[in-house]
């Protein structure tokens, strides 16, 4: 059963201490903290909790004697540790219920709140910024934010409450809007397991990216696509989209409105068929990094990403290479372990790639390949490839330079690179065989290997001349003898 969301701010806490640890020669107390249906766990000792309460009494005007007075002898005690475990229990609720609305920063640190509580996770995030904001943009550096703390901020969002509730202006949520305005890389981390001590689980957090105003770059990883909201918003200016171990289609991320509309198109398209929705395309869109998720094919939704250069597809469930057609400007693609087996017709698909990586598939013949005239690097390693005669698809491809090969069955002949290199004829000395670069001595060999071949095709156009010359001398005897039979 997934866990609960979040709780929303206003959801009740309460705190229980569950137990406790005797660590060295002191007693560290289990808090068990639970806002709604969510909850984690603190440790603390005694001294902790009179800092605590030194800083309240400061700052909060509490009664000083609120807290169980501090004992030296028999503090270990088990009968004193757990008089002392209630008393602290009743000493935390009491603190909660007095700051039922905004919990102080002190205590709230103390309960962990800004690592798990939306209130909290959202005030230590726009403090992080109220300091560092500037400094960050400045640098132009990729910006870690968990779904988590995009989480907080999209709920405190959907609030009407002031942006700075507790009255610090160092936790304004400003001060986030500001710098995710302006913020041109960003990553979002998630993951699968709970977060910390706590029984949150980060896949069932939605977040709204649409806060997001200037970014060029973004990557996702470990998120669910139901959770990932807002990105089409980011249109206007990405650049580069890495999305891994997220998406089970590139349509979900791509167009997610889709699922609205029984036909739709992008915009620009001229079309004769009814629609229901035309959708903007990414216009600004060069890479697109779709790597290690569940895709089984490469659908429609490329027609929207006619600008991309960079499309990485590697390490996913491809059976086809499908509709990357709609792809003009595509020169690099990575297709790389996938379950692709044939390639018939790619060249109609791929007719300016440059960069193909298809390594680790399924792959035995390479007669889908001839005729990608662009091509620079090919890497075909991993594959099934036994039969060196394949290698005549790709030997006569004018601007081909990088080869590899490795890991497959036919590495095994003998001779293996330069019987590959006298494919390429003339062009042996310009192809860099597996990371290899061509040497003189087997530049030698390739050519006594073509001398050889072209002995081979003479000796044999000279015997099939020479079967034609006799089939014709043995029909034009029969011709006579039959011309004599019939004088007779």
């Amino acid at each position: 059963m997934d866990a609960p969301h979040l709780p929303e701010p206003s959801a009740e806490k309460r705190v229980r201490i569950v137990g406790s640890e005797l660590v060295e020669n002191y007693t560290v107390y289990i808090i068990e903290v639970n806002v709604g249906d969510h909850s984690w766990t603190v440790k603390h000792r005694y001294s902790d909790f009179h800092d605590l309460h030194e800083k309240l009494t400061v700052e909060k005007k509490i009664d000083k004697h609120l807290l169980p007075p501090k004992k030296i002898i028999g503090k270990n005690s088990k009968s004193l540790v757990e008089k002392r475990q209630k008393e602290l229990e009743v000493y935390l609720q009491t603190l909660l219920s007095r700051f039922p609305a905004s919990t102080p920063k002190v205590l709230s640190n103390f309960l962990l709140f800004h690592l798990y509580e939306i209130n909290g996770i959202a005030a230590a995030l726009a403090e992080e910024l109220f300091h560092k904001g500037e400094q960050l943009l400045a640098g132009g550096e990729v910006f870690l934010l968990r779904p988590i703390q995009l989480y907080a901020v999209t709920q405190q969002l959907k609030l009407a409450k002031p942006t700075c509730a507790n009255g610090d202006a160092k936790a304004d949520l400003g001060h986030i809007l500001d710098f995710t305005c302006r913020l041109k890389y960003l990553k979002i981390p998630g993951m699968k397991a709970a977060v910390g001590t706590s029984n949150i689980e980060e896949k069932n957090l939605p977040f709204d990216l649409s806060i997001f105003k200037s970014l060029l770059q973004i990557e996702i990883s470990d998120c669910d696509d139901e959770q990932i909201k807002g990105l089409p918003s980011l249109k206007p200016t990405l650049a580069t989209l890495s999305i891994h171990l997220s998406a089970s289609s590139m349509k979900e991320i791509l167009v997610p409105e889709a699922s609205e509309f029984a036909q739709w198109e992008p915009e620009g398209v001229d079309t004769d068929s009814p629609v229901t929705a035309i959708i903007p395309t990414w216009k600004m869109l060069t890479t697109l990094d779709m790597s290690r998720n569940f895709i089984r094919c490469i659908d429609e939704s490329v027609k929207l990403i006619p600008e991309v250069e960079f499309l990485d597809l590697s390490h996913n469930e491809l059976s086809l290479v499908e509709n990357l057609q709609h792809l003009y400007n595509l020169v690099h693609l990575d297709l790389s372990f996938n379950k692709l087996k044939v390639l018939e017709g790619v060249h109609t698909k791929l007719g300016n790639i440059k960069t193909l990586n298809l390594s680790g598939n399924q792959l035995e013949t390479l007669s889908g390949l001839s005729k990608l005239y662009s091509l620079v690097n090919l890497d075909l390693s991993r594959n099934r490839l036994a039969q060196l005669d394949e290698i005549k698809h790709i030997g006569t491809l004018p601007c081909l330079e990088k080869l590899s090969l490795a890991d497959n069955p036919m590495c095994i002949i003998p001779d293996y690179r330069t019987k590959i290199l006298a494919q390429f004829c003339d062009r042996a000395s310009e192809v860099c065989l597996d990371g290899t670069t061509t040497t003189e001595k087997e530049i030698d060999t390739v050519e006594v290997l073509k001398a050889i071949q072209k002995a081979k095709e003479a000796k044999d156009r000279m015997a099939n001349n020479e079967k034609k010359f006799f089939r014709c001398e043995s029909t034009q005897t029969l011709i006579s003898r039959h011309e004599k039979s019939t004088k007779r």
